[in-house]
């Protein structure tokens, strides 16, 4: 449980119990989020604490409540979809699930899953035994990478910028290459711009070192980007889209800004641009990386920088906060 700022520590608390519709799962493996991280250092404003963190999860099923479809057998693996949604918003008569306006992601707005064993209802869990174990908790991550290029309408043939190579953009950048897109991967690490070319980036531009919009200009022509992708959360990464995208592009916001973003507006008239939220990810998403990982099998491995034992998970987030160029740091029990 995150106590405080910059403070974790292990909690008994009471054990959970399925419900009519519910599953319980034992929890085998969590990645830790960038908000999990956020949350630590308290910079997380959708984040009440003391909270338990956790949303990347993928687990086993112990038991079952009342109602649910005999294929939710105990043993089964299941990969967690960590979002609510009310059913009656805008988003949600609209079918945008993902965009509720009530949602309350596990690990944010209610407590997640780094825990021994969580409870929820079987309509948000995902049957999958083909997977390594392992992977299973890299499915969510990469999903809402994948929904940000669903949103772009990314096309074969189109260049797309992606501003930071976290697993979000990440899942962005594969997703992208997946659908025929020359990938420009834009960061600051030099670690996660090696995994951006191991994972099918055309380019990658070292924003430490190089002028991002001059080399991505030099890159395309002098076009810009068919589609850029900001997933850094500044907001000076917010803006730089902006000047990045070509005349009729796209921009999209998977990342969110903490701070308030200052614009020169002409740019979106005289480009007309499209510019994009995208929040969350949907089933078809999720499936859409199942069968991407599913494809790779160990080469998945990439994307785990280090698993840590449950048995120290005290430890996850400060080791992350210290080592910054990790991708991604998984929790196993």
């Amino acid at each position: 449980m995150i106590e405080s700022e910059g403070r974790t520590r292990f909690h008994d608390v009471a054990a959970p119990v399925e419900g009519n519709g519910e599953v319980r799962i034992a929890v085998r493996h969590v990645g830790l989020c960038g908000s999990d991280l956020n949350t630590y250092r308290g910079l997380n404003p959708l984040v009440q604490l003391p909270r338990i963190p956790g949303h990347e999860i993928g687990g086993e099923i112990i038991a079952t409540g009342a109602g649910v479809p005999p294929d939710f057998a105990a043993g089964k693996r299941v990969i967690v979809m960590p979002y609510t949604h009310c059913g009656y918003c805008a988003s949600c008569r609209k079918g945008r699930t993902n965009a509720c306006r009530y949602n309350r992601t596990l690990g944010v707005q209610q407590d997640g899953g780094l825990a021994e064993e969580i409870v929820l209802p079987a309509g948000k869990l995902i049957i999958n035994d083909t997977l390594a174990p392992r992977h299973l908790a890299l499915v969510e991550p990469l999903s809402v990478g994948f929904h940000a290029v669903r949103r772009g309408r990314v096309n074969a043939g189109e260049r797309v910028v992606v501003l930071g190579c976290g697993m979000i953009g990440m899942g962005a950048l594969i997703a992208a290459v997946a659908r025929g897109a020359e990938v420009i991967a834009v960061d600051m690490s030099a670690e996660k711009l090696a995994l951006a070319r191991r994972f099918g980036a055309t380019h990658v531009i070292d924003a430490s070192a190089r002028d991002v919009v001059a080399e991505v200009s030099a890159l395309t022509g002098d076009d810009g980007a068919d589609i850029a992708i900001e997933a850094v959360g500044l907001p000076a990464t917010f803006t730089q889209c902006i000047a990045l995208a070509g005349y009729s592009g796209r921009v999209v916001y998977v990342g969110y800004s903490k701070a308030p973003v200052t614009y020169d507006t002409q740019l979106f008239n005289l480009k007309e641009l499209d510019i994009m939220g995208s929040r969350n990810a949907t089933i078809d998403d999720f499936r859409a990386v199942i069968a991407w990982l599913e494809g790779i099998g160990d080469e998945a491995d990439a994307l785990i920088s280090r698993i840590i034992p449950f048995e120290e998970a005290e430890d996850a987030l400060p080791f992350w906060d210290g080592n910054r160029d990790s991708l991604k740091v998984v929790v196993a029990r």
